[in-house]
């Protein structure tokens, strides 16, 4: 036998069944799922009060790298990921270069090889994220991209929105939709409300997401293509793709566990680390999103993992937007959604495991016999505080530092192989 592990006496949850039982990995596969396994392995781990799941892919970070690399880059960015459990992502264009020809994306994925990460490059949809162009999408995809993106940013023109959609039905590439009405924002920093009033900062009107969100589900329908909407944040967008996926639009979404767990009132502290975008909204977008969880209005769990430094980020109002999330996504998720009693934990496995999979056209993930290795060991009820100077990622702006979670990855198996270990 080549690499092996034997786990004893686990609880095994997938999208399809959640029971205790025993798990043979041999090389990248797992080999033998049953009760009371007797055989030698190279390693032998006690699972008894630990859960066995798929690994975590998120399929929306920011790596950023190549340019930006003082932020983070791909080696912290996978050290990050494969602490939170995480074996796939998708990194974002916004780098510089941006990502939108091939010597670029397949530097990227040169870089992640050995790190026991899938890392899938996003390209742009536009030429520079310009909005000035559509990029060759057929040569993107030669060089490894199965998505595309102008993240950070909307396409502007609809009409150049509209024609790429039409050419990813072509190119079986997924368009991901950053909404936001650049003109409605106008300079905005955070959610317009009670609160940037209070504050005397200027806001961002929700129906900056909610406009776009409905213009992009419009184009998609208009050529009969598929759409995907980003870190979604709003009542209204939810109630807007909700609508669309009962009159069988192709539409399908993410948000991030700081949309179901925050609110803008964080922002009274005046800590640009409480600032992303979209931006922290109210309770009754909270509550919105969660329902959304729920009725399979939102598909995926994801976490926009976007650093930056605290040189960046120590000027409230002139601090760049973005959060790091790879490290405290699964604890958030079941911390804010499992142990609230809203989800089951099979939920949490299609929302953070099977979907992403699914909609980017990777295999779906299971515990069964010859399917890849890809798996995670957690503490679903250990309590631990989020210490930002103890995190992997080379940035440690996170919304829920000093925050106790409920739920810690121990062990994370990439193809196998044991990637992160913390027993």
């Amino acid at each position: 036998m080549g690499n092996s592990i034997l786990i004893k006496n686990i609880r095994a949850v997938d999208a399809k069944s959640d029971r205790v039982t025993d798990v043979l990995i041999s090389d990248d596969k797992i080999k033998t799922v049953g009760e009371n396994l007797r055989c030698g392995a190279d390693e032998l781990i006690d699972g008894t009060d630990l859960v066995l799941m798929p690994s975590i892919f998120d399929m929306h970070v920011h790596l950023r790298d190549p340019g930006f690399t003082h932020k983070e880059d791909v080696l912290t960015g996978c050290s990050a990921a494969a602490a939170g459990g995480v074996t796939g992502v998708c990194a974002m264009p916004n780098t510089k270069p941006p990502c939108d020809n091939p010597e670029t994306i397949r530097g990227i994925i040169r870089k992640a090889a050995n790190t026991g990460v899938d890392v899938y490059p996003v390209g742009c949809i536009t030429n520079g994220m310009s909005g000035k162009g559509l990029c060759d999408y057929e040569s993107l995809k030669e060089a490894g991209c199965i998505c595309i993106s102008d993240d950070g940013r909307p396409v502007e023109n609809a009409e150049m929105m509209r024609r790429a959609l039409e050419l990813s039905n072509e190119n079986g590439l997924l368009v991901i939709s950053h909404c936001e009405d650049l003109s409605i924002i106008n300079g905005g920093i955070m959610n317009k409300g009670e609160i940037s009033e209070k504050l005397g900062v200027k806001g961002m009107d929700r129906a900056s997401e909610d406009m776009i969100t409905a213009r992009e589900i419009i184009l998609a329908n208009s050529v009969d293509a598929r759409i995907h909407i980003a870190h979604v944040s709003t009542e209204g967008s939810v109630g807007i793709i909700r609508c669309s996926k009962k009159h069988g639009v192709k539409v399908t979404c993410e948000t991030a566990p700081h949309y179901f767990m925050l609110t803008d009132e964080l922002l009274l502290r005046r800590d640009a680390d409480y600032r992303m975008n979209p931006p922290l909204r109210t309770r009754n977008d909270v509550k919105a999103v969660i329902e959304g969880i729920k009725d399979g209005t939102i598909d995926c769990i994801v976490t926009d993992h976007a650093p930056h430094t605290a040189e960046e980020k120590a000027d409230f109002e002139k601090a760049p937007n973005g959060v790091v999330g790879l490290e405290t996504s699964f604890a958030a998720a079941l911390t804010g959604l499992y142990h609230t009693g809203d989800v089951s934990l099979r939920k949490i496995v299609e929302l953070m495991c099977v979907n992403p999979r699914k909609i980017l056209g990777l295999e779906a993930p299971a515990i069964a016999e010859g399917r890849t290795a890809d798996l995670m060991i957690a503490d679903i009820n250990r309590k631990w505080t989020v210490e930002p100077d103890r995190l992997h990622s080379k940035s440690h702006n996170t919304v829920f530092k000093g925050m106790t979670l409920t739920g810690k990855p121990l062990v994370t198996i990439s193809k196998g192989k044991i990637i992160y270990d913390e027993r």
